[in-house]
């Protein structure tokens, strides 16, 4: 099977994850030539390779009519005399210099700066000649990043309005990424646990922690965690592409590695500042993996327990059953174990809370084996 695993040790942004494609592709310099010919207005990519703790990846990099901007975000010193007539996405939707400081010194003139929604993003990719199930992936992104804003600003997802130049480059990012998942189309993609930062991050509307908003929004379901790196790690365009193209986060699987790229984020680090996608088989894991959820009760009468047993089956469980066993201070006790779908694991924890005594659940990985089972009527003389 054809796996793509992403090692988001140091997060993920756009344009990082188009770098450690772009080094997974073939023919990277055609790629970059049919990319600039989709005609997104203004927009040119270039690659240039970048060094980072000794490592050569490669940095992708977006211009809007010929710039390169650091950041959307206005500094605290004009941060409160602008008046927002629409809730602007200024810290969120841009990638290339990841991760963002917010402190730029530069004024974006918010009074006659044009502004770009969901419907002129629509617009643009109408007229992009892209294969359709890229511009559907490409759209389904952006919906994850347009929700995410909108829950954090509190309006709808229509009237989240993104700054024009910040539009197009989030755009350009989104649109290289799903089209080179497309060519490379592997049959699985998989990636760590993404590091997203940790302390706080300077943006126009105040200081927010790290992960910001609209990021731990999209994060949600996704394992993650921070660490001693100050500032913020995983953009809110990175985590949209990992949430709609990531079948599975956690370790890497036991796969035969074919080849390795290294996408570099801008600034410097103590760590490699970059996204490393691998390439390479793993074989087809015979069997499933299901989850073996488990507690232990002393104090529940046979019809509680009872009870219990059916509203977790009722839940989802693939199967609930009981063990005998001896406690702490020679007490009789049982062994409650549902097994489960991955998936459903979070809403069974919950119900094993709910519906019975324990306080503490258990959790094993397992690997089963099951025959094929189908139901078909027969006539018989019986």
């Amino acid at each position: 099977m054809k796996t793509l695993y992403f090692q988001c040790n140091m997060g993920a942004a756009g344009d990082m994850l188009a770098g450690a494609l772009l080094e997974l592709h073939p023919d990277p310099q055609g790629f970059l030539q049919r990319f600039n010919a989709l005609g997104i207005p203004g927009v040119e990519a270039t690659t240039a390779p970048s060094v980072k703790c000794g490592i050569t990846g490669t940095h992708f990099s977006v211009t809007v009519h010929g710039e390169e901007e650091a950041s959307h975000d206005v500094p605290f010193a004009l941060a409160g005399h602008h008046h927002h007539d629409h809730p602007h996405d200024h810290d969120h939707p841009h990638d290339h210099d990841h991760p963002h400081d917010h402190d730029h010194p530069h004024d974006h003139g918010h009074g006659h700066h044009h502004h770009a929604g969901m419907g002129e993003i629509r617009h643009i990719l109408s007229h992009l000649d892209l294969p359709d199930a890229v511009r559907e992936d490409v759209l389904a992104v952006y919906q994850l990043i347009g929700e995410a804003e909108s829950r954090a600003h509190g309006v709808p997802v229509e009237q989240v309005h993104f700054h024009e130049v910040g539009a197009l480059d989030a755009v350009a990012d989104i649109t290289a990424v799903c089209l080179l998942l497309h060519e490379l189309a592997p049959d699985q993609v998989l990636c760590s646990p993404v590091h997203v930062g940790s302390g706080q991050v300077r943006c126009a509307h105040g200081i927010l922690p790290v992960p910001a908003p609209a990021t731990a929004h999209i994060l949600q379901g996704v394992p993650t965690y921070g660490g001693a790196v100050q500032g913020e790690l995983c953009t809110p365009t990175g985590a949209a592409l990992l949430k709609h193209f990531v079948t599975a986060f956690g370790p890497s699987p036991v796969m035969r590695v074919e080849k390795a790229g290294c996408g570099m984020g801008a600034k410097d680090f103590e760590a490699m500042n970059g996204v490393r996608a691998l390439w390479g088989q793993t074989e087809d894991a015979p069997g499933d993996q299901v989850a073996e959820l488990s507690c232990n009760l002393d104090d529940m009468t046979p019809e509680a327990l009872g009870f219990a047993m059916e509203q977790l089956l009722a839940a989802g469980a693939l199967d609930v059953f009981t063990t005998p066993i001896g406690m702490k201070k020679s007490r009789p006790g049982v062994m409650l174990t549902v097994l489960c779908r991955l998936e459903d694991r979070e809403p069974l924890v919950r119900a094993m809370f709910r519906h019975t005594t324990t306080l503490g659940v258990r959790e094993h990985l397992c690997q089963r084996y099951t025959l094929a089972r189908s139901q078909q009527e027969r006539q018989t003389p019986w």
